[in-house]
């Protein structure tokens, strides 16, 4: 009993890093910039009014949610998650990995996902990004150590280069969000960012190593040690969208929407 629990958490670890990100908070005006290009972009996103615990209100954009209730459960399910397993594992992580270690582990597994990058760049035709990628990806690899050290932060076209993923590229396409779904341990997302999520997963070659050598060792192993590098940033960005929220499912809900609008604009 006790090997299957561990298991399954190592499992839990595994994906961790696939949390959804909602790493732009809320906020209380709406930006006309962002609501005319998503216009231009084909994203419905018209401003609601939430509340927090000090009353304040800010403008948040809305999605097709036909399927709330379920949405709902599994966002709470989630969070139950979140605060008897992840949230614990992410607080002794980064008390016991260094922080210079921490950061090299972000470095080369961010720099391993060059593909994802690549691949969605050339796929939306911005080829001067695919270019800048590809001098990135050689920068930090070679100069960087195999990507430990982020060299590209020193060159400024390459440290803002804007991310790329097929969920965005898909919105670039017209695309449009369709509804609304709250994943089992993955958290917010919607119908074209899931799909999204499939074609990331394949692109990341972290990914590949679990294909191509299989066995419980680097199932687990690789992304699993993914999973608990981007742990701490899931757990904080959740937190801090979430923890004064009136309605924390109205907040993720309109956070993640909002975030994925402006990285269509990208």
């Amino acid at each position: 009993m006790k090997r299957a629990r561990f298991l399954l958490l190592l499992l839990v670890m595994a994906h961790a890093s696939l949390l959804t990100s909602c790493t732009s908070a809320p906020r209380k005006k709406t930006d006309p910039s962002l609501s005319t290009a998503v216009r231009g972009n084909k994203v419905k996103a018209k401003p609601v009014k939430v509340e927090n615990h000090d009353g304040e209100e800010y403008a948040a954009a809305s999605v097709a949610d036909p399927l709330e209730p379920l949405n709902r459960a599994t966002f709470w399910l989630n969070d139950g998650i979140y605060t008897i397993a992840l949230r614990p594992i992410s607080k002794g992580y980064e008390k016991v990995v260094p922080r210079p270690v921490r950061e090299s582990l972000d470095n080369v597994f961010e720099n391993a996902k060059f593909p994802v990058r690549f691949v969605n760049n050339a796929l939306q035709g911005n080829f001067r990004r695919v270019l800048l990628e590809t001098e990135k990806f050689l920068v930090n690899s070679v100069i960087g150590l195999g990507g430990i050290v982020r060299q590209s932060d020193h060159f400024p076209a390459l440290a803002e280069v804007p991310p790329a993923d097929t969920g965005q590229t898909f919105a670039k396409w017209g695309i449009r969000n369709g509804p609304y779904i709250v994943l089992p341990l993955l958290g917010p997302s919607t119908l074209r960012d899931t799909v999204g999520f499939a074609g990331d997963y394949f692109l990341n070659p972290v990914n590949w190593v679990t294909i191509v050598y299989g066995g419980w060792t680097w199932l687990i192993a690789v992304p699993s040690t993914n999973g608990l590098r981007a742990l701490p940033h899931q757990i904080n960005t959740y937190d801090s969208v979430t923890k004064n929220a009136l309605d924390r499912y109205l907040a993720a809900r309109s956070s993640y929407i909002q975030y994925r609008n402006e990285v269509a604009l990208k």
